[in-house]
């Protein structure tokens, strides 16, 4: 029987790094075993935040990849201000660390390119593909955001195409994710964005979340939405046999990834920083590493308190030798914006924490995602960002229990969460 098509409209694809290119670089690579033969369409020069040659190896050889041209003006900004890279991937300065360049850029990016920066591959996109769909027997078409310009391309399409199945990926939020209150919108800006959001939302065939919250509130602004989380891929690095080191002579507690202003436990700084003065066993023995991107004044903040000769800084690493530096850490940390309205969010990073077994220790709003995933699989506590005695007191449990031999692995309850069983899933879905 002859599998069917599907088209994946991504941004991310490799040998762009991070998080945001693996979902469908999973899928695409299991799709095939469920009936169903993924093509990819990808900006044939994307300007990536961070580039990894690794991820290729995940890529199948016949793979069909289409690229055409994209045209961004992140060069302009990054002329105006050398701080807007971070812009590429979401990011920038907050509050007191907000330059009047900062601020101005901010303004710019926000009400200038709605939904966002590559808003001028949307036209020439749709053009293309509709002739491609119709001369290729497409049954499927997914996009994925952000960034959420992408699902424009779905919504172009289905207005010419009405029988046309659309999949819209919400990877993250689009009016409803943490900085979009920080984005100096006018109000005709704000209700561009939420008009094209409800259009996406009430027009795409099925809504795809990562996160149970999320999902409930796409299907409250009339979504047809159904919740696929991301995950870990079992023939990732050293993901099946991953133990605990009996001769590791440090207590680590690693951060691995992106870390921007918006998401810094400053409390667990605090913490930390009162561990090591007033505990000289806990000095002696602790490491804080970090292995990614961290905003250059979070790193400046930490460098300043007594934490400084604690800190192991290896940089950004390919996606292999970051699930190496979790598998040398004793726990692992996750961190979300603090407001209620990011519950829904559930980091990526958090499902190859899980296949490591190693203690998670997260922060974020109350009744988050992240806290019912780390209950349900009993891999370790979420906290508020104010619970400072509760966290100290997490963290020296945890110090002794591997001072003494006893800071054992966990798996409970992960396997739904492989990458096989969501695609299993999605193929449901598709069907």
């Amino acid at each position: 029987m002859e599998p069917k098509k599907i088209l994946i409209i991504t941004y991310y694809w490799p040998p762009a790094g991070g998080p945001g290119v693996q979902r469908w670089l999973k899928f695409a690579k299991y799709l095939p075993e469920f009936g169903w033969k993924p093509v990819i369409y990808t900006p044939e020069n994307p300007s990536y935040p961070l580039l990894d040659e690794s991820l290729m190896k995940d890529v199948p050889k016949d793979l069909e990849i289409v690229k055409t041209k994209i045209w961004e003006p992140y060069q302009l900004a990054e002329k105006l201000n050398k701080s807007n890279k971070k812009f590429k991937a979401g990011q920038f300065d907050v509050g007191k660390n907000q330059s009047w360049k900062s601020k101005l850029s901010i303004w710019v990016r926000g009400n200038f390119f709605i939904p966002d920066a590559r808003v001028f591959w949307v036209k020439p996109s749709v053009k293309f593909l509709e002739q491609y769909l119709k001369e290729n027997q497409i049954e499927v078409v997914v996009t994925s955001g952000p960034p959420h310009s992408l699902h424009l391309i779905g919504l172009n399409l289905k207005k010419k195409l009405p029988n046309l199945k659309w999949i819209a990926d919400f990877r993250d939020p689009w009016t409803e994710i943490s900085y979009y209150k920080h984005l100096k919108l006018t109000k005709s800006s704000d209700q561009k964005h939420r008009q094209l959001e409800s259009e996406v939302l009430k027009n795409a065939d099925i809504t795809l979340a990562t996160s149970y919250t999320d999902a409930e509130n796409f299907r409250k602004n009339g979504a047809n939405a159904i919740c696929i989380t991301n995950g870990f891929d079992e023939s990732d690095s050293n993901t099946q046999t991953l133990k605990f080191s009996d001769t590791q002579t440090k207590f680590t507690l690693s951060y691995i990834g992106v870390l921007e202003q918006l998401r810094n436990p400053e409390n667990l700084w605090k913490v930390l920083n009162d561990l090591v003065t007033e505990n000289a066993e806990f000095a002696e023995k602790f490491t804080l590493k970090f292995a990614g991107r961290v905003d250059d004044k979070i790193l400046n903040s930490i460098k300043h308190s007594n934490l400084k000769n604690h800190i192991l800084n290896l940089g950004y690493l390919s996606h292999d030798k970051a699930i190496e530096e979790m598998q040398t850490s004793e726990i692992l940390l996750i961190t979300n914006f603090p407001n209620d309205s990011s519950k829904g969010i559930i980091p990526g990073k958090i499902f190859e924490y899980l296949a490591t077994g190693k203690q998670i220790i997260s922060f974020g709003p109350k009744d988050a995602d992240v806290s019912k995933i780390l209950n349900e699989t009993q891999a370790g506590k979420h906290f508020s960002y104010d619970d400072t005695e509760k966290i100290k007191e997490f963290i020296l449990d945890k110090f002794k229990l591997w001072k003494d031999g006893n800071l054992s692995e966990n798996k409970k309850n992960i396997e739904q969460f492989s990458r096989k069983n969501l695609t299993k899933k999605l193929a449901e879905i598709l069907a």
